[in-house]
């Protein structure tokens, strides 16, 4: 619940690739998938951490939490849906959009979660660096 440092990692991790000449759509898709997981640290888990790991491949993000986990994965990746409570609603987040815009904006996604102990959001986005092809 820590609002304050919401959208601190995804900052980081979107100055770092704007540095080194990534690509501005991969930067864009980077930090956008990266906020979204951030922000489901914030609203539903106890803890949780947020790495990057950039190649010349691309960068991948891994999110992993102790929380709840998702009970229900093909619900939770609908456009809408949302188990954030009112009062987070209320300041202007958990419309149910989080999952399906990092899918969105990664290459690669995957999920594994385990109900009362917490979720791993593996994300990829390719890279392309300035000038190639």
């Amino acid at each position: 619940m820590d609002f304050a440092a919401a959208g601190d990692a995804a900052a980081e991790i979107k100055r770092a690739l704007a540095q080194i000449g990534m690509d501005s759509d991969v930067v864009r898709r980077t930090a956008i998938a990266t906020f979204e997981a951030e922000m489901n640290i914030v609203i539903h888990a106890y803890e949780g951490t947020i790495r990057a790991t950039i190649t010349s491949d691309g960068v991948e993000i891994v999110a992993d939490d102790v929380g709840p986990g998702i009970p229900d994965v093909g619900l939770a990746m609908q456009e809408g849906y949302s188990t954030a409570p009112p009062h987070i609603q209320e300041m202007g987040f958990g419309a149910g959009m989080g999952l399906p815009n990092i899918r969105n904006c990664a290459d690669e996604f995957a999920i594994e979660t385990q109900v009362g102990k917490g979720t791993r959001l593996r994300i990829f986005v390719r890279s392309r660096q300035t000038g190639d092809l």
